[in-house]
């Protein structure tokens, strides 16, 4: 398992390469709560994503050869490690499943990297990259499962602390369970953390349920970014001793999530972004009175007039 010190560590190695993102405290009766909300805009991370925590933890704990980094991802966690290889002069080679939304793709090439788009989900696209690292022997960054990206991942938490000390509650979405993974093996169940995930990729739910990790369809409007297959065995492991529970949200949950972040805070968020704010504003959880929930606003890479369509 990743431990507080592994994250410490990773804090140490990225610090200068990611930057400390703010959390904002809302006013009394903020959407309609009896807590005391506040919101960790993660969404203005560079890349766009907390992705960018375990990509430059990932790589700059390992070896580059001179294929360079090779990554496999739905798009924010490609979008992170092109970025990070651009910014540490490496080569970088990312393999997209075909759901992945075109303005991730954009970002990629922006990035500097070579794209394969292959796949309709996420385990062909896996697959084919594994192929090309057999080729190459470039240095692979998983999206979720490696424990250099869960450690960097987890610098979120520690970060987080640092900025609510009080939090008593901290709200996570999930796709492969990197981040909830991290965040978990932070706090070591000394808050509660709750993991959010739509009903349509609901991997860490159907895990805690069956016992274990299990394959799961997926499908709806976050699945570009909360679409794994299955919830990572570091994560598995993590939840079974640190996770409090796992709350899930329907499509329009997440839809309206992202309309009231405009609205009322003006901020833009992806859908697998805004999925921990749907567990508050669809009551999927219900602070009890004064209770302080953080909630991770992971995302926000999205073309914004999506949200009208």
């Amino acid at each position: 398992m990743v431990t507080p010190a592994d994250i410490a560590e990773a804090s140490r190695r990225i610090a200068g390469r990611v930057r400390v993102t703010p959390v904002m405290n809302l006013e009394d009766g903020s959407f309609g709560s009896a807590g005391h909300l506040v919101v960790k805009l993660e969404s203005l991370q560079r890349s766009g994503s907390f992705k960018a925590r375990g990509a430059f933890n990932r790589i700059l704990s390992g070896n580059v050869p001179e294929s360079g980094v090779i990554a496999a991802s739905g798009g924010n966690h490609g979008a992170a490690v092109a970025l990070a290889s651009l910014s540490l002069g490496f080569r970088a080679e990312i393999y997209v499943p075909e759901v992945a939304s075109p303005s991730k793709v954009a970002r990629l090439v922006a990035y500097g990297a070579d794209v394969t788009i292959v796949g309709q989900r996420f385990p062909e696209t896996y697959l084919a990259m594994q192929a090309r690292v057999a080729l190459t022997g470039a240095l692979m960054v998983h999206p979720y499962d490696q424990p250099e990206v869960l450690a960097g991942a987890g610098t979120l938490a520690m970060e987080l602390e640092g900025q609510v000390p009080d939090v008593d509650t901290i709200l996570v979405a999930v796709g492969g369970g990197g981040l909830i993974g991290g965040v978990a093996s932070w706090f070591g169940g000394r808050v509660r953390v709750v993991g959010v995930e739509p009903f349509a990729c609901a991997t860490l739910h159907d895990a805690m349920k069956a016992g274990m990790p299990v394959d799961v369809p997926t499908g709806g409007i976050a699945v570009d970014s909360l679409g794994a297959t299955r919830i990572g065995s570091l994560t598995f492991d993590t939840a079974r001793e640190f996770i409090d529970r796992v709350v899930l949200i329907e499509d329009d949950a997440i839809r309206d999530a992202q309309l009231q972040a405009w609205d009322s805070l003006r901020v833009a968020l992806e859908p697998g972004g805004a999925a921990a704010l749907a567990a508050i504003t669809s009551g999927a959880y219900v602070p009890s009175a004064g209770e302080r929930v953080a909630i991770v606003l992971c995302g926000g890479n999205f073309d914004p007039s999506s949200l009208h369509a």
